[in-house]
């Protein structure tokens, strides 16, 4: 089973930056296949690495929750729901990406849920990372894609606001029951030792922090991807030095 990383925080902290950081450095560093899973509604993590996302699972449930006569009957709901999944996925260069999003319809999803479920844990199996960026609410690493992870990732600011958002967001992957092996907390744009003191209530293993970084903020402005951003990045290079606890947990 390929090791799991699950990214979590209150909009704005810069999880998804970080996740699509993640994909970078490891596909750099050749350490194994890696699958990108795009598991919060503001979906943007394809862009941010360059890519263009095709059909999300949201739409695909809808698809066929709304209209199960288009399953073919020699194939059963599973192995095309399967199917459907293995088109949705995006090829980048040495990682893939699969958006999640959300279903819209009102119809009944149980079965479908399920089945995605089924479909997701095979899924994983088939690569050596899966990084997966949720939204605060954790709901997709609760109900759809996998019920555990090697490193749950919570990224916050050094902020009061911050700092209580992800608590809750610990608390909330405990009430869950999600299994995990390691459960960190990452200060991102922050500074050496702020807001260390809060940190210790949280029960989260302390990662270390990220500077602020124009650079980022530049290439956010202009909408450009990750993959621009020169080799020497003062994030990306910080990042490299804290990830063997992110995708080896020591």
């Amino acid at each position: 089973m390929g090791w799991v990383i699950a990214m979590a925080g209150k909009g704005g902290t810069g999880k998804t930056t970080i996740a699509a950081l993640l994909i970078r450095i490891i596909k750099e560093k050749k350490l194994g296949s890696i699958l990108g899973v795009d598991a919060d509604p503001n979906s943007n993590l394809a862009e941010t690495l360059g890519l263009k996302e095709k059909e999300s699972i949201g739409a695909i449930l809808d698809d066929i929750s709304r209209h199960p006569d288009i399953v073919p009957l020699n194939m059963g709901k599973d192995a095309y729901i399967e199917y459907r999944v293995q088109g949705a996925i995006v090829e980048g260069e040495g990682f893939d990406i699969l958006t999640m999003g959300r279903p819209e319809g009102a119809g009944c999803y149980c079965y479908v849920n399920n089945s995605l479920r089924n479909v997701m844990e095979k899924l994983i199996n088939d690569y050596d990372f899966v990084i997966i960026d949720n939204e605060a609410g954790l709901e997709h690493l609760s109900r759809r894609t996998t019920r555990q992870a090697d490193s749950l990732l919570v990224v916050s600011d050094a902020s009061g606001v911050g700092l209580r958002a992800a608590k809750r967001i610990a608390e909330l992957a405990r009430e869950l029951k999600i299994k995990t092996k390691n459960e960190f907390i990452l200060i991102n744009r922050g500074e050496e030792n702020i807001g260390l003191d809060r940190i210790k209530d949280l029960k989260l293993d302390y990662l270390g922090f990220l500077p602020k970084d124009q650079e980022i903020e530049t290439l956010s402005l202009l909408e450009s991807s990750l993959m621009n951003l020169n080799d020497g990045n003062i994030t990306m290079n910080a990042l490299e030095k804290l990830g063997e606890k992110i995708w080896l947990g020591n």
